[in-house]
């Protein structure tokens, strides 16, 4: 379609070609009231991933997509009397006769920490243990959407909704209270297994959840498993990408079926893995690692 304009309408769109590209947009009106960044804040490579997380519809839309396929097969998991969503070497007693449940992370899989994430990025500032802490304190993260109602209908249903988290111990309670808060089933302390559980038998490293899962097939046959990291639903031994690659090829098939897996582009294992693991190096080598993993053919 062409459209005519008057002659004085166009001189005056042509004189203004002379100051701006006439595809840039007009500067919105608040943002003559918007703080300017300072000239000595480097860039955070967070950006576009918070940025994304919280504004984009199609993050919401990945959520909803994911709890509700989930709840559409639920019921038929319980019926199956062979299904488990355990990888092998965590299933720790035979799963027949076991009450049925479903295992959810909490971080980016149940809870929305975005907005600790967007401090981060405001301040300049990375994760660390006490900042993090004063997050989690507030007790203000937003479930993320559908997976209150995914909880709630899995516990309207008869199964255990079991929440496994690498919060610290001190957190424990303020975690309980936000699950709580943001309409969660939360049945007792026993629903949650935090960083400190103790499993008989079972030596942690680090904050690998195998021995909590090994604990769960004590009790319950796991119908399915929701998480944002590998580490959610299989012990991952060698954090790289062979390792992680070796750590799901037994369980490919499971994904959208015993095992959900939600996005998270702001933090977790895949990070690391790009350089050597090595959080001791300085923040810029990290970066120069990062974009050397990069794939430009």
């Amino acid at each position: 379609m062409t459209f005519r304009l008057p002659t004085l309408a166009a001189l005056l769109l042509l004189a203004g070609c002379a100051t701006a590209p006439s595809s840039a947009p007009p500067p919105p009106a608040a943002a003559a009231s918007a703080p300017a960044p300072k000239a000595d804040t480097p860039a955070d490579d967070n950006l576009n991933a918070v940025a994304w997380t919280q504004t984009a519809i199609e993050h919401d839309l990945i959520y909803l997509q994911t709890y509700r396929d989930a709840q559409a097969r639920l019921l038929a998991a319980l019926k199956d009397p062979s299904w488990d969503a355990l990888a092998k070497d965590d299933r720790m007693a035979p799963a027949k006769g076991l009450k049925p449940a479903v295992v959810l992370d909490i971080d980016e899989t149940a809870l929305d920490n975005s907005p600790y994430q967007a401090r981060l990025v405001r301040s300049g500032g990375e994760y660390n243990e006490a900042n993090w802490a004063a997050w989690c304190k507030e007790e203000k993260a937003r479930a993320l959407p559908g997976a209150v109602a995914f909880a709630q209908f899995a516990a309207r249903h008869g199964i255990a909704v079991i929440y496994v988290s690498n919060r610290a111990k001190d957190l424990n309670g303020p975690t309980l209270a936000n699950l709580r808060k943001a309409g969660f089933p939360v049945s007792g302390p026993d629903a949650f297994l935090g960083l400190d559980t103790f499993v008989e038998g079972c030596e942690q490293v680090g904050t690998e959840k195998g021995c909590r899962r090994q604990l769960i097939s004590r009790r319950y046959r796991v119908l399915m498993q929701f998480g944002d990291q590998l580490g959610d639903f299989v012990t991952v031994l060698a954090n790289n990408a062979e390792g992680r690659e070796r750590a799901l090829a037994p369980y490919r098939d499971w994904i959208g079926t015993r095992w959900f897996v939600l996005p998270n582009p702001t933090y977790g294992g895949w990070e690391p893995a790009l350089f050597n693991n090595d959080w001791s190096a300085p923040r810029g080598e990290r970066r120069r690692q990062k974009i050397e993993a990069l794939r430009v053919d």
